[in-house]
């Protein structure tokens, strides 16, 4: 870890200021390059950045030489700069130590040498304070504190130097700074959530990363058992067995560091798409028949996470142990004869109870989640149960005791994704199930997922999980309520187990992940009704999220054949939730209101037909109108100024407004209805984000192509279109759109919308061809091959139009220009924005549309637009 540096000094005072900077900035240059040179060549993580350190160092300490500043100050290294680390593109950390009062002149060499540092084209990060503004800011800032612990003198003056050190120490209280530090890295995990399986993880600041391990070195420095293996494992923090691993670990990390610095040409801790397949040749990793060379990379990458998350765990509870000793020898509570609680932490009563007792392995969990004493498990016991994995093997795992433990977990009232999320971090999950091993660590490129697969798997359990707990209701009321009422709702735990564990494998994953469900329900006694559930919602889990943005959810056929499909309530309800829980864990950007609106009004609309409700009845027309009465008279309208309005739409329309938008659309226009002067409303959209616009118009040439030109040349994404023509010819269309570009104050921008799309429509202005999008990151690195199809939908009346292609800005415009060319008239949009891919499917109408010829040169053309995104 963290090693001295020694700086050179050459003398170039008397060089003019100009002359010295364009020197300097060489030699930093030259240096750079001779650096770059032998580490392509030895590889040699710990020479580079050593080096550089050395490097910097004698620039800046010649520059701070040739500004002759007074003797009384100091100059130094802090952070990673100060522990000797210094990877190609990191701020350099500096602090200017300075008396409580400096003179004017001295203020002004200051600032030439702050601008000197960046003209020779270092990136500094420098700070100017005095000893008591050093211990000032450091006791409100653990950051600051942590970063003038790592203090290393450059020049000046030495004394001072050394007075700010031991002020330092002496102001460091080492319970508080172990708290703090154990509250930092909860916060850091917090914002990479709680996982370092992101497909795209930051090498230096996820969980498994390397500020895990500098978190070990900075709290052992602080305890004055030093920074470094070694002392850590004399000091019996850890074996030296795992001081070897961790120094290979750190090695790793410091190379895929080292070498995203240098591909990127900046500092760039991610390992984002762009540079895997790059970085994978830079390790000398090959493609495999089913893997690309990146995936094997990022598989050895989640493997040394996991290994730094497990000493990560280890270490820091020996320092807390250490830090935080008792009176005496810790009480020890004997729970049974295989365990015990010391510290409040579970612990094993002898180092080979489980070779002795391998169903204690399981039980150790189960433990855990039945007595809320337990804060965690002892170092000791989580090496045992890393050691106990090959105990797991095929006896183990026919043995019916351990069957019904690992059932029970999931049966528990508390702790189950907390010790899932264990399991599968010690492996003991992918031992007891073999399959479940087999996508640990698989990464998935469908430009919507952002976790591995066994990621993915934890956090759809979570959010089941979470519809269960009392703490969360508010957020999902009705899941909430569904779960609760739901008998046996563990057996839901199950199918989100083994809804995407046969990934990666060919074939449909559904159906495989099916049977490999039925073979668990076998084998755990898991029979009739509960084992058919189980294996129907892995089968189906893609259906109902297919069902609600891909068709028509006014058409009640469409219900009709999901209520036919589904059966009864119980599977309604279970596959409800599941569907949720699985959208909401693919990604953050995935899942928004607009969807859980359209899974909601599936689900009520399927539950009205399996309660006995006709067809039309089921789609609940009649409640819908009732409650947009009610809002209206909200609003103190008089009873029957909708009727005119009203008149002139049909049920279809009724069917596919929600009663909000009803009241909105009917407040807004039902004293105009019969108007030529177009009116566009908007607001915030009150079922989520973003902002839902209302247009109604008589019926125009080109509407949607041009309503698509209006809003992707304003730079939003269209995320759902209602397109409705009233009975007297008139455009009744919604849109909800959102800003990729970050969520603005919508409220600012609705009177510049509305004003300026009445005009157009008023103008009857042609449609401006936006400016084409560029496609994302991860669509330009795993492109998805375009796809359009056309069909006649079940009664042959109209046509249904798919599409899916990577999302771009502009894109449905392209879609409705192809349309508008071949007089196509559009019914009804369905976006569904998955991540970076688009799915969307239309309802559409036209003479063109009868002739298979047209049909094809329409998806012709079509996939000539998709493809020029590419």
């Amino acid at each position: 870890m963290r090693q001295p540096v020694t700086a050179g000094g050459t003398p170039l005072a008397g060089i003019p200021r100009q002359e010295l900077h364009e020197r300097l900035k060489s030699r930093l240059q030259e240096g750079m390059t001779a650096l770059r040179d032998l580490y392509a060549a030895k590889a040699d993580p710990k020479r580079f950045l050593h080096g550089r350190c050395s490097l910097v160092d004698g620039v800046l300490v010649d520059l701070w030489r040739a500004m002759s500043l007074p003797d009384e100050l100091a100059f130094a290294a802090v952070g990673g700069y100060g522990r000797g680390e210094l990877y190609p593109a990191s701020d350099v950390d500096l602090l200017i130590l300075v008396p409580e009062s400096i003179t004017p002149e001295t203020e002004r060499r200051l600032e030439e040498l702050v601008g000197a540092f960046w003209d020779i084209g270092l990136d500094i990060g420098h700070s100017v304070r005095s000893l008591q503004e050093c211990l000032a800011e450091s006791a409100r800032d653990i950051a600051t504190q942590t970063s003038l612990l790592e203090a290393r003198l450059l020049a000046g003056d030495s004394a001072a130097f050394a007075k700010l050190r031991l002020a330092m120490h002496a102001q460091l209280d080492l319970k508080t700074f172990f708290s703090a530090k154990l509250l930092e890295q909860d916060q850091r995990y917090t914002r990479h959530a709680h996982t370092p399986y992101s497909l795209e993880p930051n090498c230096k600041e996820s969980p498994g990363g390397l500020r895990d391990l500098h978190v070990i070195g900075w709290i052992g420095e602080a305890a004055g058992i030093g920074d470094d293996w070694r002392g850590l494992a004399y000091a019996q923090l850890l074996t030296l067995a795992e001081a070897g691993q961790a120094r290979r670990a750190t090695t790793f990390l410091q190379h895929v560091r080292i070498r995203l610095h240098l591909l990127a040409g900046r500092r760039e801790d991610r390992l984002l798409f762009d540079y895997q397949e790059a970085l994978a040749r830079e390790f000398g990793l090959k493609a495999s028949p089913t893997k690309r060379a990146s995936e094997v990379l990022m598989q050895r990458y989640y493997q040394n996470a996991k290994l730094v998350t497990q000493l990560n765990t280890i270490i820091l509870q020996n320092l807390a142990a250490t830090i935080f000793p008792t009176h005496g020898a810790p009480a020890v509570y004997s729970i049974n004869s295989r365990f015990q609680m010391t510290r409040e932490l579970l612990d094993v009563t002898a180092e080979d109870v489980f070779e002795r007792e391998p169903q204690a392995i399981l039980e150790s969990f189960l433990l855990m989640q039945q007595r809320s004493e337990l804060k965690g498990m002892t170092a000791r016991m989580l090496r045992a149960l890393w050691r106990s994995r090959p105990l797991l093997g095929a006896k183990f795992r026919a043995d019916p005791r351990n069957r019904e433990m690992f059932l029970q977990i999931f049966r528990q009232k508390r702790g189950l994704v907390q010790e899932i999320r264990r399991m599968n971090q010690f492996g003991i999950l992918g031992a007891y199930l073999p399959n479940f091993g087999r996508v640990v660590g698989q990464m998935q490129h469908d430009l919507f997922h952002v976790y591995t697969v066994d990621q993915h798997i934890v956090q759809v359990l979570r959010n089941v999980r979470r519809f269960t707990v009392a703490e969360h209701a508010h957020e999902y009321p009705l899941l909430s309520r569904l779960i609760t009422g739901f008998s046996q709702h563990w057996l839901i735990y199950i199918a989100a187990l083994f809804h995407d564990i046969a990934k990666g494998r060919g074939g449909d994953h559904s159906k495989l992940g099916r049977k490999d469900a039925l073979d668990f329900c076998r084998e755990h006694c898991i029979t009739g009704e509960d084992a058919a559930l189980v294996a129907w919602l892995v089968e189906h889990h893609l259906t109902m999220s297919s069902v609600a943005q891909k068709q028509d959810l006014a058409d009640h056929a469409v219900i009709a054949n999901f209520a036919e499909l589904v059966r009864d309530e119980r599977r309604l309800t279970a596959l409800y939730i599941l569907t949720h829980a699985d959208i909401r864990g693919t990604s953050p950007k995935v899942w928004n209101a607009w969807k859980g609106k359209l899974l909601e009004d599936l689900f009520f609309a399927t539950r009205r037909l399996l309660r006995g409700a006709t067809p039309h009845q089921a789609l609940g027309v009649e409640e819908r109108q009732e409650d947009a009465r009610r809002l209206i008279r909200y609003y103190g309208l008089m009873a029957g100024v909708e009727d005119k309005l009203w008149n002139e739409l049909d049920t279809v329309y009724f069917m596919r407004h929600a009663a909000e938008e009803v009241a909105w659309h009917t407040r807004m226009v039902y004293f105009r209805s019969h108007d030529a002067e177009p009116i566009v409303r908007a607001r915030p959209n009150p079922f989520g984000e973003g902002l839902q616009v209302m247009i109604y118009a008589p019926d125009q040439r080109d509407l949607f192509m041009r309503l698509c030109s209006f809003f992707a040349r304003r730079g939003f994404s269209i995320v759902d279109a209602k397109i409705h023509t009233t009975r007297h010819g008139f455009a009744l269309d919604s849109f909800i759109l959102l800003d990729p570009r970050g969520e603005p104050n919508y409220r600012d921008v609705v009177g510049l919308l509305e004003h300026d799309l009445e005009d157009r429509l008023r103008q009857l202005a042609p449609a401006e061809v936006p400016v084409r999008g560029r496609l994302s990151r991860q669509a330009r690195h795993f492109p998805i091959t375009p796809e359009v199809r056309i069909h006649p939908d079940e009664r042959g009346q109209l046509y249904l139009m798919s599409v899916s292609a990577a999302d771009r800005p502009g894109l449905l415009y392209s879609v409705a220009r192809v349309l508008a060319n071949h007089g196509i008239n559009l019914h009804t949009a369905k976006i569904a924005t998955l991540g970076d891919r688009v799915e969307d499917t239309f309802l559409i109408s036209g003479s063109e549309l009868a002739r298979n010829n047209a049909v094809i040169r329409i998806e012709q053309e079509l996939l000539m637009e998709l493809q020029l995104a590419a």
